[in-house]
């Protein structure tokens, strides 16, 4: 009986603690694939512009501060993994209040890059806060759906609650008027809501308000604002607005079927501006072609649908809304890349998630991607029940 006893008690804490269960391997190895493509197409796309800008002293500039950080990124991958996602649940409050002040200080000691002042700088380490503020917006709605259960339905909690939870991150990012990133956030937070269990009604409403928004701001700027002119006409000012796009189209219709070969890009040649950012998918087009950057896509495609799958097998509801939350920023920041890219979109200055140029971003994204890997740990265990907190 004693013996009995042990082993039941032993199955019991492996049945509870996170780290006595193996994380999923189909969506670690999908995570590693995008990761070790992503620094290889990284290196190709950038590695003529490192040697312009250090005097053609240095063809890995860029490569060897997104290698750093990427090493950063997998301990912090490894480190959350192992980390029981209700700690995330009592941190929600916390983070929230921390990526606020966050944000709040870069309008006061945040450093301008390219014009725009989003980046601080601790111990000569940049980063950007609005990396964070995406995470505990995630965070704080996955507490959120939580609490409120089934009342989510209702208007004061499907829409106030959440409305004024984002908003206290919206309202600073505007302040910085980094339009990129709380059209991001949106999107992610109304695939959130929808999850959560608010109306539909509710969300096709807030999306006619932000659709008119965009009407008025168009009618307001004219219809010959940069961005829009340059997605509906990119021809009509190759030199100055239409300019990027027309070469990242260059970039993708020469490529083809099969590329020009991994490393013999043309447009790379300082033809595309942040070849090795913003468009770097253009440079894989033209490299690898169309069967390339349908591979990629495929990747991509994979590790989401494997995240998603890891969302509805989590322990509870609050793992389950975090893990697709965080899948979800992934799969939007894709498909806006992609359209941007391919001019589907007008510009929206979103990067592409394990390839374009970016520590921060690159850091984040794999520690959140350990957050799902902890989630799926739970994937044998019994749900819980839910009550509110």
């Amino acid at each position: 009986m004693a013996s009995e006893r042990t082993l039941y008690a032993k199955e019991d804490r492996r049945r509870v603690s996170p780290a006595g269960q193996s994380v999923d391997f189909p969506f670690l190895l999908l995570v590693l694939l995008l990761l070790i493509v992503g620094l290889v197409m990284l290196y190709s796309a950038s590695y003529a512009q490192s040697e312009y800008d250090t005097g053609y002293a240095i063809s890995t500039r860029y490569l060897q501060k997104q290698a750093a950080c990427a090493g950063l990124g997998l301990a912090a991958m490894w480190a959350m993994s192992r980390i029981d996602p209700k700690f995330w649940l009592k941190m929600a409050w916390p983070l929230y209040g921390v990526s606020i002040v966050l944000l709040l200080s870069v309008l006061f000691f945040g450093e301008s890059v390219n014009g725009a002042r989003r980046w601080i700088n601790i111990a000569g380490l940049q980063f950007q806060p609005s990396e964070v503020a995406k995470f505990t917006m995630i965070l704080l709605f996955a507490r959120l759906t939580k609490l409120f259960g089934t009342q989510a339905k209702q208007f004061r909690y499907g829409v106030l609650g959440f409305g004024c939870a984002l908003l206290g991150i919206l309202v600073p990012l505007a302040l910085e008027k980094h339009l990129s990133a709380i059209m991001l956030m949106g999107m992610v937070a109304v695939v959130m809501m929808f999850v959560a269990g608010t109306s539909p009604k509710w969300l096709l409403a807030g999306a006619g308000a932000a659709a008119l928004f965009v009407l008025v701001y168009i009618s307001f700027m004219g219809y010959a604002g940069d961005r829009v002119s340059a997605w509906l006409h990119p021809e009509q000012d190759p030199g100055d607005t239409g300019y990027q796009i027309l070469q990242s189209l260059y970039a993708i219709g020469s490529g083809g079927l099969f590329g020009l070969g991994l490393g013999k890009s043309r447009q790379k040649y300082l033809y595309l501006p942040f070849q090795y950012n913003d468009y770097i998918f253009a440079i894989a087009c033209e490299e690898l072609g169309l069967v390339g950057a349908l591979l990629i896509a495929a990747l991509f495609a994979a590790l989401i649908l494997r995240g998603y799958w890891i969302a509805l097998r989590a322990r509870d509801r609050f793992s389950t809304v975090l893990a697709a939350g965080l899948v979800t920023l992934i799969a939007v920041q894709v498909l806006l890349n992609l359209g941007v890219v391919t001019n589907l979109l007008p510009s929206t200055g979103i990067a592409l998630p394990f390839f374009s140029y970016g520590g921060t971003a690159l850091a984040v994204n794999l520690g959140e991607m350990g957050i799902v890997l902890a989630v799926s740990r739970q994937r044998d265990q019994p749900k819980e029940q839910e009550g509110q907190l």
